[in-house]
């Protein structure tokens, strides 16, 4: 398992993986510490793609990534993983109308957010409350780092 650390506008972000699949992201709040065994990865490996389209989405809002994620538990995961992937750079979706696309509830929409292993590239920060209320988040800061990536994805409007 590789085991790697990018430092990003957000915060720093910690990247898992197996050489074959991406396993997990996970973007430190601040407070939390590097834990020890990550680093800067070997330059053809997949920590270092990672890394790079990462990069990339932070220089450029509009790129997009195209990583090998390992595959959600279920087949709901994998169609809830899909749906929110779908949500195009710059838009957003509330929980209940992504919910409607993906033929599920709401509150499945929340959970599959709120237990998403690949915040940006999945990009859970896309689904807000009704009415446009900025709602949850789970990476980094929270709330902070979510107005943050839509601000980015806006072409700098605010939120």
């Amino acid at each position: 398992m590789t085991k790697a650390i990018l430092s990003s506008p957000i915060g720093a972000i910690l990247i898992d993986d197996d050489e074959r699949w991406l396993r997990s992201i996970h973007i430190l709040d601040g407070v939390e510490t590097i834990p020890a065994g990550y680093g800067e990865p070997a330059p053809a490996s997949l920590a270092a793609e990672v890394r790079r389209q990462l990069n990339a989405y932070f220089a450029d809002r509009d790129s997009g990534f195209d990583l090998p994620l390992a595959p959600a538990s279920s087949e709901r995961g994998t169609a809830l993983r899909a749906a929110i992937a779908a949500i195009p750079s710059g838009d957003t979706l509330s929980y209940g109308a992504l919910a409607r696309i993906a033929g599920s509830g709401p509150r499945a929409i929340g959970q599959a957010c709120a237990r998403n292993p690949f915040p940006v590239i999945i990009p859970c920060h896309r689904v807000v409350g009704s009415g446009g209320a900025i709602g949850h988040y789970s990476g980094g800061r929270g709330v902070a780092t979510k107005r943050w990536l839509l601000n980015h994805e806006r072409r700098g409007g605010l939120l």
